[in-house]
């Protein structure tokens, strides 16, 4: 810190010292810092609250610079670092959502704290609510940009009663009926705890009603009878098959429809809305969320966590990484090739008119997906727009490539030829993290060490991820719960595979390669009459 930074001198003058990695002019009552950025200065006004010499705590920091430009190109594979201070993806949720709720500024400096969680997102904002509600325990939560800036805006804000990408019969074939069983009472049980966060965010726009999960191809409704059946008679829901015309005539006239699963859980939210009521409560118990804030590496010396931010190294006692589909491979060993990272396009078109709402025959404002691997997911907003996403390109130097949001276009158009030619008002894209054995962790992968993580929803993170930050709270916590044993609980995520035979780290290179190649695969069998 500068000398006298908490002199008393009414008359003092600014004088000039350091404070860490940056540069600092001050006063008794202020001071204002210059912290180094990628292209510019940024500027920070540092009030004092108590004047305590050497305290990082003495101070707040309210933001005088606007964020950091968005990258629309930012690869997580790819891309040098995090970011720092991005502002940002230009979409629907961020541009309906209101000003982001007050935020605890970038951490200036070193800190000593309890616990770390890297990522402001659902999980993060989750998980340090939880720690406070429920064990007592303030988090630090570190995040490289603004707060809820990766998945957590970006998504379709469709909550379901899953995660990963693993159907019920699937979760049988791979565990046995028993740990099904069992981890279908889990997820159940997460679905409970989104309910009941949403019931403490009601701006959040809940459209409650269930999935429909449409058959685009005859083809496909053998799968989904098979499904509905493992999901009634095994599991004991409520699940139903619907025609065609069930579908066409009760809920939407889906151009591509041949009939669907109607599942009774699915909860459409706006996700950035939902998220910062997490982030308002979660600092009302105390846990401190600082945006702009990298965490650039993590090394563990003696038992505690040195957390390397661009201002200051934060040590810790835990420290939990919930960074989704924005994982990078060099923040820490535990996630390294453990996630891959698939970005996902999103539209949202103008409101619609009664004449297109009666053509499309929209009754339903329910989360839809479609039966293709590269799926469709979309549904009817509450202000009647009309929100619909889907696959997108490999890499994120090629997501500018208009031929992507031509796929969704397209899909959109067959799906509703009454809304060719429809005005889109929002378009964006974002990634999605994805385990290579398709399946999430909320996991301490080293007994030896407190370093967690809580990744790896396969597009269903927006409910499961509260959840998951309940379950993370309980494991740093140090609580035993007999759901341990899950293997979504008891195991560390996979390196990449062969065919489910051979796990390797040195595959990963070569993973977007596999995955183009599949694209086209998936794509042929998708589209196959």
């Amino acid at each position: 810190m500068a000398e006298n930074f908490g002199a008393s001198n009414e008359d003092a003058p600014l004088r000039k010292g350091h404070c860490g990695a940056v540069s600092c002019w001050h006063h008794h009552k202020a001071a204002v810092v210059l912290i180094p950025g990628k292209c510019s200065w940024q500027y920070w006004l540092i009030s004092v609250r108590e004047p305590t010499v050497g305290t990082i705590e003495s101070f707040t920091l309210d933001r005088r610079a606007e964020a950091a430009p968005y990258d629309p190109l930012y690869d997580p594979l790819v891309s040098s670092g995090p970011g720092l201070g991005m502002d940002y993806a230009p979409t629907y949720w961020v541009a309906t959502a209101g000003e982001p709720p007050e935020d605890d500024g970038p951490l200036v400096g070193d800190a000593d704290v309890d616990v770390v969680i890297v990522g402001a997102g659902f999980t993060g904002l989750s998980t340090a609510l939880f720690l406070a509600r429920e064990h007592g325990i303030r988090a630090t939560v570190l995040e490289a940009n603004r707060t809820c800036w990766g998945c957590t805006s970006r998504n379709g804000g469709q909550g379901q009663n899953a995660s990963g990408r693993l159907y019920r019969s699937q979760w049988i074939a791979r565990w046995g009926k028993e740990t099904a069983l069992r981890l279908d009472a889990e997820i159940r049980e997460g679905f409970n705890t989104f309910k009941s966060l949403i019931a403490e965010v009601p701006e959040c726009e809940p459209q409650p009603g269930g999935h429909l999960y449409i058959a685009h191809r005859e083809r496909k409704m053998e799968f989904l009878r098979n499904e509905a059946k493992v999901m009634r008679d095994v599991f004991g829901y409520d699940a139903r098959i619907l025609s065609r015309a069930d579908v066409s005539e009760q809920y939407v006239d889906d151009q591509e429809n041949c009939g669907a699963l109607h599942e009774p859980d699915g909860i459409g939210v706006h996700p950035l809305k939902l998220a910062f009521g997490y982030l308002r409560m979660a600092r009302a118990l105390g846990a401190r969320v600082h945006p702009s804030t990298p965490v650039l590496s993590v090394e563990t010396i003696n038992g505690v966590h040195h957390v390397r931010t661009p201002r200051g190294v934060v040590r810790a006692k835990a420290v939990a990484f919930a960074t989704g589909g924005y994982t990078r491979n060099d923040v820490t060993k535990a996630l390294r090739a453990k996630i891959m990272p698939i970005l996902s396009n999103s539209l949202v078109t103008r409101v619609l008119t009664p004449d297109e709402i009666a053509a499309t025959n929209f009754r339903t404002h329910e989360v839809i997906t479609d039966t293709r691997t590269l799926r469709y997911y979309y549904r009817l907003l509450p202000d009647n727009r009309l929100q619909i996403g889907s696959r997108s390109s490999i890499t994120g130097a090629d997501a500018q490539n208009p031929k992507h949001m031509a796929v969704l276009v397209e899909g959109l158009h067959r799906k509703f030829p009454a809304l060719k030619g429809i005005r889109i008002d929002y378009s964006w894209w974002g990634w999605v993290d994805v385990s290579h054995d398709m399946m999430p962790r909320v996991t301490q992968p080293d007994p030896r060490q407190n370093l967690f993580y809580a990744v790896g929803y396969g597009g269903n993170g927006v409910s499961f991820s509260a959840h998951a930050g309940r379950r993370l709270a309980q494991r740093i916590a140090g609580q035993r719960d007999p759901s341990w044993n899950l293997p979504i609980y008891d195991s560390a995520l996979q390196y990449p595979n062969v065919f489910g035979a051979v796990q390797w780290q040195g595959f990963a290179p070569f993973r977007r390669i596999g995955r183009r190649f599949l694209y086209h695969l998936y794509h042929a069998q998708d589209e196959a009459r």
